[in-house]
């Protein structure tokens, strides 16, 4: 048995190690053979499906995902680009460039450009079921309920067009790049404590049950492919791919190469194909082998040379950041139409900048950590990966600097603030294909989750941020943590009380903002000046003041939230700070005093580190000119 293979038996193992009375997951073991023809751009496949169920419930459905089937005219996605307010601009064309109207372009595909994705002669255990297409969901009828603790084997054919790229998945994209499958076969829908997770695919995120797959696709030969898993004839098929030292001859008049991946305990399978590719080959010390796949064209390959070294110590970064990347391979290949996230992979466009290239791959890697290895569930709770990604991105860019700038997270709080103060703002418990507008849901995702996290710094410390980060991703790897999972393991870390938090920035639209009311001298002989500050927007803080004197000292006091019950350690140990009383919730007034005269005084600040997302900063502070 190989190292990779041995490594790997024991974490599949951990799921099932981990069902019990109060934690249980489903799990798939899949099996595909795929033929593409890339004259047509059909495919046709077998599916065996061996579906394990953990649950406590005995099964009569299942579900399954055929994505294909939203690129078709009138589909639900469709509809829904022709009804948001601001449509994605790569899904829709204008019919004039000086006009406004714009145009789906979904709506506007021939029959040979759709997508489509069939199943028939589906079978549990032998048996024929009842499979009905509704859209991109299959619901199958079964033969046979699944009991508790007990699998099935389900066994399909299915056949599918590959759309002309508009979203994600697709031929043909504006790089052109032949063959972006993402989202190609039928997939098994998630199945949890909260139910069945069949949500249609209007072009939002994703969700999946962890397994194994062992994937075969047979293509024309001189395409070459990058994606999940691990190649396990290599020396068959060249490109890169065979041991050092091997040389590969194919023979000429073989006109097709079977590629077979295996990938352990994900919950997607993901491959590109192209004729131009360049595939280079990157080791993290110590860690994965990233793959490259790239288009061979002379303006883009010193980007993608340079972006090599980069994304290894992206990789280093996030290892040492949030936890070890567990598998032994990552690839990044230019595909996609944009970028997006995959399990052992990505699908980015290839041209542009060279910190574009590389700001993408920050982005997109990071998601391993936070989506396909945490998995909570990105259609329910966007924030959680989108907002956790950004926020590794960001800290990861502005560490790897040669020359650091402000601080990365700036450009967030003012994105926040101007959603926070537009009367448009939101929930972050929307689901994901429910927000009002594309905007909405972006900056509610990327940048209201990132800062969930800065914020935690703010209330909890920079260190016990840090140490949270870690044991979530340790505690919770393939187990679908959800936003209580967070919530619970910053409070081990800590020993704060941190329910409020949860509740008042995911599930309302309540507000920070607090203001310093008044700055009054002292009516008697004694040295002392009353500061008395008010909370003016619903969600309630903790407060840290930063007093500086016209000597140049400075003192910093710190008001604790009650409802917290926690006292932060002191973020600036080179400043003296001292711990006022705790402020409850429903006195929205708050009066100390300073034992100096107010003619010593030369600025008083709430929240001089800028981490609390106070939706006024104008009046969180007082300067006496």
């Amino acid at each position: 048995m190989k190292k990779s293979l041995f490594y790997f038996s024991l974490l599949v193992c951990i799921p099932v190690m981990a069902q019990n009375s109060t934690y249980w997951q489903q799990h798939v073991d899949y099996k595909m053979e795929v033929f593409m023809d890339v004259k047509t751009y059909q495919y046709t496949g077998k599916q065996e499906l061996v579906y394990t169920n953990n649950s406590n419930d005995t099964l009569y459905k299942v579900y399954y995902h055929l994505f294909n089937n939203a690129f078709q005219p009138g589909s639900e996605m469709d509809m829904r680009l022709q009804s948001i307010k601001d449509p994605d601009g790569r899904m829709f064309t204008k019919l004039k460039e000086s006009d406004e109207k714009k145009q789906s372009r979904i709506a506007n595909l021939n029959p040979d450009e759709i997508g489509f994705l069939h199943v028939s002669n589906f079978k549990q255990d032998g048996v024929s079921a009842i499979a009905r297409e509704i859209e991109t969901i299959l619901e199958v009828s079964l033969a046979q309920p699944i009991l508790p603790g007990k699998s099935t084997t389900f066994t399909l054919d299915f056949q599918g067009q590959v759309p002309v790229q508009i979203r994600r998945s697709g031929r043909n994209n504006k790089e052109g790049i032949a063959l972006s499958m993402s989202q190609w076969y039928p997939k098994m829908a998630e199945f949890d404590f909260e139910g069945w997770h069949a949500d249609a695919y209007i072009s939002r995120e994703f969700h999946g049950v962890w397994g194994n797959f062992d994937v075969k696709i047979t293509i024309d030969k001189e395409y070459v492919l990058g994606g999940t898993g691990y190649l396990q004839n290599g020396n068959e098929i060249g490109y890169n791919y065979q041991d050092e030292g091997v040389k590969v001859k194919i023979p000429r008049k073989q006109k097709t190469l079977t590629w077979h991946f295996k990938a352990p305990m994900v919950h997607d399978f993901t491959w590109a194909a192209d004729k131009d590719y360049i595939h280079d080959i990157a080791q993290v010390p110590n860690g994965a082998k990233l793959h490259f796949l790239y288009k061979n064209k002379a303006e883009i390959k010193e980007n993608w040379k340079k972006a090599q070294q980069k994304t290894v110590e992206l990789m280093q970064f996030y290892n040492s950041f949030v936890g070890k990347y567990p598998y032994e391979q990552y690839s990044v290949i230019q595909g996609g139409d944009g970028g997006m996230e995959y399990a052992m992979c990505t699908l980015i466009l290839g041209e542009g900048s060279f910190d574009g290239l590389v700001g993408v791959i920050a982005h997109e890697m990071g998601h391993s950590w936070f989506q396909h290895i945490l998995a909570s569930n990105e259609s329910k709770h966007g924030w959680m990966d989108e907002g956790f990604t950004t926020f590794i991105e960001d800290t990861a860019l502005y560490e790897l600097s040669d020359k650091k700038g402000p601080n990365p997270m700036i450009a967030s709080y003012k994105a926040y603030v101007n959603m926070a103060t537009s009367g448009d703002e939101q929930p972050l418990t929307t689901h994901a294909d429910r927000f009002d507008r594309n905007k909405l849901y972006s900056t509610a995702s990327y940048i209201k989750g990132e800062l969930f996290l800065t914020q935690l710094e703010y209330l909890i410390g920079r260190d016990n941020l840090l140490k949270t980060i870690k044991r979530f991703y340790s505690d919770f790897k393939f187990k679908h943590p959800t936003p209580n999972d967070i919530k619970r393991t910053a409070e081990r870390v800590s020993g704060a009380l941190l329910d409020w938090y949860l509740v008042d920035w995911t599930q309302t639209t309540n507000t920070i903002d607090y203001a310093i009311k008044n700055v009054e001298s002292a009516t008697d002989d004694v040295p002392r000046t009353g500061i008395s500050l008010e909370r003016i927007g619903r969600m309630p803080m903790p407060i840290d003041i930063l007093v500086e004197y016209t000597d140049g000292s400075k003192e910093s006091f710190y008001i604790p939230l009650r409802m917290m019950n926690y006292e932060k350690k002191n973020p600036t140990p080179s400043i003296k700070r001292t711990i006022l009383s705790d402020w409850a919730w429903g006195n929205p007034n708050y009066f100390f005093e300073i034992p100096k005269s107010k003619t010593t005084i030369k600025k008083i600040t709430i929240d001089p580190s800028g981490l609390m997302a106070d939706v006024k900063s104008e009046n969180n502070s007082y300067e006496i000119k």
